[in-house]
């Protein structure tokens, strides 16, 4: 198949476009002038992208979007929303245009969009939740309205935290735990849905060669962990005790509504429709989960496996 990925520099993108190259898909990658020089260059804001160079193209992969894990200031939150809508809009106005279209777009979502739920259990068929991210992920997702509307079968992968030390909230951690200064954070009751980066490469492969699959679909790990549970997991990977708690106040005043949101806030998510379309996990408990990140170089990533 040939493959175009948004994003293809970043956390996901970079080994993803390998792992493609792996199984032999022709890749092409989306992105900003003068950004690693990519296949196609795109602006999001300005609404431009260069659309002829995407004929033929089978699959998109769309990964771009602002990042998240900063402090919510009225300036970053419209950044965060705009990112997303205004990029996803871009593709999917564009691949509805193409002729012929692609197969499938596989425009990226998150378990942000359920809200903090506490202690119910939520999946595919949950009704949004409320707060910042819960809208910006509805809206997102409803971005790529024009793709479905086209014929284009759509996926939505909510993703969890994803796990590996070379990026996102592992990278941040992993110094502080590896001193012994971790712990749980506020009560650590509160559910953390986690997912190993392999296998989130593993899901996009599978979502663009899958053809069964469409909607969002929760890509997280099998196993739900509270909080504290993460903690303890983490600490004893890396030989350390986390006994330190981060009481919620400081959560707070550290990263405002986000930290309130997305750290003292969480969500019960597993991957029931994943793998009732007979996805397979490579890494499918907390534990195997973290020793392959704690133990990945980074700049490396294990090889794809099946």
């Amino acid at each position: 198949m040939k493959v175009a990925i948004t994003g293809a520099s970043g956390f996901i993108g970079v080994p993803l476009r390998q792992v493609l190259l792996d199984a032999g898909h022709e890749v092409l990658t989306i992105g900003r002038a003068g950004e690693t020089r990519p296949d196609v260059v795109w602006n999001p804001s300005a609404g431009t992208i260069d659309a002829e160079r995407l004929g033929g193209v089978d699959a998109v992969i769309h990964l771009a979007g602002a990042n998240i894990a900063q402090r919510w200031t009225d300036s970053a939150m419209r950044e965060i929303r705009e990112s997303r809508v205004k990029g996803t809009t871009l593709i999917a106005r564009t691949l509805a245009s193409l002729t012929p279209v692609p197969r499938v777009l596989v425009s990226m979502s998150g378990v942000g969009i359920y809200g903090d739920r506490g202690e119910e259990s939520v999946d595919e068929g949950s009704a949004p939740g409320r707060g910042f991210l819960a809208g910006v992920a509805q809206a997102w997702e409803g971005a790529a309205d024009l793709a479905r509307g086209a014929g284009i079968r759509v996926v939505h992968p909510r993703l969890g935290v994803v796990l590996h030390r070379s990026g996102g909230a592992l990278a941040k951690m992993l110094p502080i735990f590896s001193l012994g200064a971790g712990g749980p954070i506020g009560s650590g009751k509160q559910w953390l849905p986690w997912v190993g980066r392999r296998d989130v490469l593993r899901a996009l492969r599978f979502f663009i060669e899958t053809p069964n699959v469409s909607g969002p679909v929760d890509l997280v790990g099998p196993e739900a962990v509270r909080n504290q549970d993460f903690t303890r997991v983490l600490a004893d990977v890396v030989h350390r005790p986390a006994i330190i708690p981060v009481p919620a106040f400081a959560v707070r005043l550290m990263f405002g509504d986000m930290g309130v949101e997305t750290v003292l806030g969480g969500q019960r998510v597993l991957p029931r429709k994943l793998l009732a379309a007979g996805f397979t996990f490579a890494l499918p408990t907390l534990r195997e989960a973290l020793q392959e990140a704690v133990a990945s170089g980074s700049s490396t990533h294990p090889p794809e496996r099946q």
